[in-house]
């Protein structure tokens, strides 16, 4: 499973990558959903490289995802660990919650959004660090 938060805000954004933002549901700040890995996502991941931070998703951060952020479509209960389970089989809205988690900013604060032209920040692929970036902002 890959999260993807959007770090950056909504100034001086291209007007097709916020199309792109708009349509997997990262419409603000500081909001993360979680996607498949396919080919496509990758894609499209690779092009919102320099507004979102994404990576691997561990088991035990989903759970605690789930647990803190998750908001119930109508009032339903849930059982974190068993929605964690079902997840790659289902879709979050069939399961009873909303597509997007919204978070906090990151405790500590991020270090810096730049990752260009030499690799310093939050931004594009974290790979297993994303982990640690997540349970900052829960």
């Amino acid at each position: 499973m890959i999260i993807a938060i959007r770090i950056s805000g909504l100034v001086e954004i291209p007007k097709k990558i916020k199309e792109f933002l708009y349509r997997i549901r990262l419409r603000k700040k500081y909001t993360a959903i979680l996607l498949e890995e396919t080919k496509e996502n990758q894609a499209l991941l690779q092009q919102l490289r320099n507004f979102i931070a994404y990576g691997q998703l561990n088991k035990d951060t989903l759970i605690q995802l789930i647990e803190k952020r998750a908001q119930v479509i109508g009032k339903k209960k849930m059982d974190p660990k068993k929605v964690a389970d079902e997840i790659e089989k289902k879709a979050l809205k069939d399961l009873g919650i909303k597509p997007f988690f919204r978070l906090h900013p990151p405790r500590g604060g991020i270090d810096s959004k730049l990752h260009f032209p030499i690799r310093k920040g939050v931004l594009g692929d974290n790979k297993e660090k994303i982990n640690d970036l997540v349970r900052r902002m829960l």
